[in-house]
């Protein structure tokens, strides 16, 4: 394997009509056959996880990080995995005294080296960017403690940012703004191997996410790490879990959110 397909999904809990969702989710991920997946929203209680619903059969190992209690029941932050889930830890992220927000790491072995993943979901409240910078910075420095450069292969970093490409929290990802004197890079998968669109992941054409009266805005990324070895590269990035069916003359949406697909260099390269 000298790609690896990652996907990232926010479930939108089991909000909705959940079965005919998790349907759709299903046959989705049977389609894309991502090697790793990030989901956000997955609810947990009393033996349930909706993650191992989601994964039933599909041949992955599942790691779940609570993030906050919904009405008595657990949500939070999973991957899904063919590889080796070699370990695992959640941190808690600066909230300011807002829902608790998690990010969770898993530790995956492959043929090319151990792979960091990290999977998160950011403050929603559009006017809390200061929120997120700050969830963010906790992020970067969680990912650095935990990616030695050259020791193991470079990071994914995924999940729901809750923020646009041209606020500061993504700019400062994407090393296009300096904090407090601090710099960092990671690739965006979707400015490196998109289709050139605004490739917007909450869209108002999604009859959930129109509820919300929110403009249609890229906020779900997939980041990779990169090296002197050239791993780490986004070489494809396609908007995924997209597509509604019509149960009963209602249209059903797999989530409130689109996906995000993309694959990345494992293998060391020269050129």
């Amino acid at each position: 394997m000298s790609t690896l397909r990652v996907a990232t999904l926010n479930l939108w809990g089991t909000n909705g009509p959940w079965p005919q969702r998790l349907d759709l989710i299903r046959r989705e991920l049977a389609r894309l056959r991502p090697d790793v997946v990030g989901l956000q929203e997955v609810m947990r209680e009393d033996g349930y996880c909706q993650a191992r619903e989601i994964a039933d059969g599909l041949g992955y190992e599942i790691v779940y990080g609570p993030a906050c209690d919904r009405d008595g029941r657990i949500q939070g932050n999973a991957v899904l995995s063919r590889l080796p889930v070699r370990e695992q830890r959640e941190f808690a992220l600066p909230t300011g005294g807002e829902e608790p927000r998690a990010l969770l790491y898993a530790l995956l072995q492959s043929e090319h080296g151990d792979l960091p993943v990290f999977v998160t979901h950011l403050t929603w409240q559009q006017s809390h960017g200061s929120t997120r910078l700050r969830q963010v910075r906790h992020t970067v420095a969680r990912v650095a403690e935990l990616s030695p450069a050259m020791t193991r292969l470079p990071p994914v970093v995924m999940g729901d940012f809750n923020a646009d490409p041209d606020s500061d929290e993504i700019r400062y990802l994407r090393g296009l703004a300096v904090v407090e004197g601090q710099s960092v890079y990671f690739a965006d998968a979707w400015t490196y191997g998109g289709d050139g669109s605004a490739g917007a992941t909450y869209d108002r054409a999604n009859d959930y996410a129109r509820q919300a009266r929110e403009p249609s805005r890229r906020i779900d990324y997939i980041f990779t790490g990169g090296d002197e070895l050239l791993r780490g590269e986004p070489l494809h990035a396609e908007l995924a879990f997209t597509e509604p069916e019509v149960l009963d003359g209602v249209r059903v949406w797999p989530s409130d959110h689109y996906g995000l697909v993309a694959d990345i260099v494992l293998a060391a390269r020269e050129e």
